[in-house]
């Protein structure tokens, strides 16, 4: 089955760990899927990543980032996501277009029709056949990423460091993104219990045609 599944939400949102349980569910029932995230999901893209996450790097400008995630995305499409979609598998992916625009364009304020145009660009034009966006307060997603960070020493706290005004402009950037195309995504509320919040996720899967075994 050929579906192409992107997971949303803000920094500390779950979506990394509704990911892993969905694809794990998706194995179990026979259904072959490919994993994946960006930035990183290629060789290439992980070096990207290092560049774009990294606390460091608080020096890179806003115009700097939205090309490497474009950079990455382009490679990511190429090598990794169109490949398993012409297999006929089932491909989740951890962000995608939407936190470009999300984070690159409603966040940080970068023209709107200048990221339209590089997504289509390093996607051509690919787009995903559901968006499940976990949603909830900005405060609280911040303090389990900042945990979460703490607990595997990890340098990845670059978008962490920002204010909470940029990251509830991100939040609404993503509910806005969310009015406007309805039928694409789904928004869960991301401050319900692990295992009801899959449920819910698991529900919204069977209804695209993958019934339990």
């Amino acid at each position: 089955m050929r579906l192409f599944l992107t997971f949303e939400g803000g920094e500390g949102s779950g979506k990394t760990t509704q990911i892993h349980l969905l694809a794990e569910a998706l194995k179990k029932r026979g259904f072959p899927c490919l994993l994946t995230r960006e930035p990183g999901g290629t060789e290439i893209g992980a070096e990207i990543r290092r560049i774009l996450l990294d606390g460091k790097n608080h020096r890179l400008s806003p115009l700097s980032e939205l090309m490497l995630y474009a950079a990455d995305r382009a490679q990511h499409i190429e090598e990794t996501i169109a490949p398993a979609l012409a297999e006929n598998r089932i491909v989740l992916c951890d962000r995608f277009t939407d936190a470009t625009v999300a984070y690159q364009g409603f966040g940080r304020h970068l023209d709107l029709k200048l990221i339209t145009e590089l997504n289509q660009l390093a996607t051509g034009g690919l787009k995903p056949n559901r968006t499940f966006l976990l949603d909830l307060p900005v405060e609280i997603g911040l303090a389990r990423a900042t945990a979460r960070l703490e607990r595997q020493k990890s340098s990845e706290g670059r978008f962490e460091a920002e204010a909470l005004a940029f990251h509830e402009k991100v939040r609404q950037g993503y509910l806005r993104l969310a009015r406007e195309e309805p039928e694409r995504f789904r928004v869960f509320d991301a401050t319900m219990e692990i295992e009801a919040l899959h449920g819910k996720i698991l529900e919204e899967i069977e209804s695209l045609g993958i019934k339990k075994p």
